[in-house]
């Protein structure tokens, strides 16, 4: 099979990496890369430390309002898939590349493939939920990590064309977690020792662009008293230096990391603190306790477990928790047996 592949931030580049290894050794795989995140830190680290093929493109659209930035990808994707012509498009997960993928494809009527289908955080003021829900109703293989993903898309009318692969998120954990524990220094680096520090990361909109609610976190976060390590997005960053707002003391501000020395910081840490959907996720398989700043989440499973809570923006919340949350013994197993590429590869093989 011609695959081509598009990607355009970090969680992508994550599941990218253990999907592209296996397509490229029996498949022709384009790797398109729309340059959705452009920091170094936040793409060329991803492509060098996973072992990553080069993109074949790289789009560099950057950063910029919804309209204007999907746009851009769309113009380009499509004079791609034209040149290109692929006999499926693979898209990840819930961004802007996601839907460019899957809308210029459909166009040209070349076959869609959404893997991480059927998320659903019911939120319809979210981007990400738009994303989600018009790629899935466009794609004609849909790749569910959960059996709580399937049941969302069996309401929408879409299981015949549904497919419970587990998450490939899994995957890339179990290859990874190996040549983090051999190769990461970030412990050392930092000086932190395991369950001595809990790890935040913040990048949500209506999170980070309200000074008032940014310093509220920040404000709650530090009447804990605990030890905090922030690796810093980009735009979070800005916003907290445009806006003047003072950084508590217990919180350590380094630059975005890499992936193998978030695992390691995400495996140490005590609890992680986030608005990342895919993050709830990573600290649920790393078995580490996650408390979410949002109202709702796509990871219900995670919630429903009882690993994760949902604080919204109540900062007693918040504080209780950091300080006190703790979740059961037992955490079953939601997110399939870490062969999610293999199956997926299978599927298409089959149908293509």
């Amino acid at each position: 099979m011609k695959i081509a592949t598009v990607v355009g931030a970090r969680p992508q580049f994550i599941k990218l990496a253990v999907l592209s290894k296996k397509l490229r050794v029996n498949h022709n795989e384009i790797i398109i890369h729309t340059g959705q995140h452009y920091d170094d830190n936040m793409t060329k680290c991803f492509f060098e430390e996973l072992n990553i093929a080069n993109p074949d493109y790289n789009l560099n659209v950057g950063s910029g309002l919804h309209g204007k930035q999907t746009a851009k990808m769309l113009i380009l994707l499509e004079e791609i898939f034209l040149n290109q012509k692929p006999q499926v498009v693979i898209t990840f997960g819930d961004t802007n590349s996601t839907l460019a993928g899957a809308l210029a494809a459909t166009k040209l009527n070349i076959p869609i493939a959404h893997v991480e289908a059927g998320l659903r955080s019911f939120n319809h003021k979210m981007p990400e939920e738009t994303n989600r829900i018009l790629t899935d109703h466009i794609s004609n293989y849909l790749f569910a990590p959960t059996i709580t993903a399937m049941e969302n898309l069996k309401k929408e009318n879409l299981i015949d064309k549904s497919f419970l692969t587990g998450d490939i998120m899994f995957d890339s954990l179990l290859e990874y977690e190996i040549i983090a524990n051999e190769k990461s220094k970030i412990l050392k680096k930092l000086k932190l020792k395991r369950r001595e520090y809990q790890l935040l990361t913040l990048h949500r909109p209506y999170n980070v662009d309200s000074k008032k609610k940014l310093q509220d976190i920040f404000s709650a976060l530090e009447k804990t008293n605990i030890f905090i390590v922030f690796p810093a997005h980009p735009r979070t960053r800005k916003m907290f230096v445009s806006k003047n707002i003072k950084i508590p003391e217990n919180i350590l501000i380094i630059n975005p990391v890499g992936y193998l020395d978030f695992i390691i910081l995400q495996k140490n840490s005590d609890k992680i603190i986030t608005d990342s959907g895919g993050i709830q996720k990573e600290a649920y398989l790393n078995g580490i306790p996650c408390i979410t700043i949002r109202s709702e989440t796509e990871w219900t499973e995670t919630v429903k477990a009882g690993w994760n809570v949902l604080v919204g923006d109540k900062k007693g919340q918040l504080i209780k928790n950091c300080l006190f949350f703790k979740p059961p013994v037992f955490k079953p197993e939601v997110f399939g047996d870490g062969n999610s590429a293999k199956k997926i590869i299978s599927i298409l093989e089959s149908n293509i």
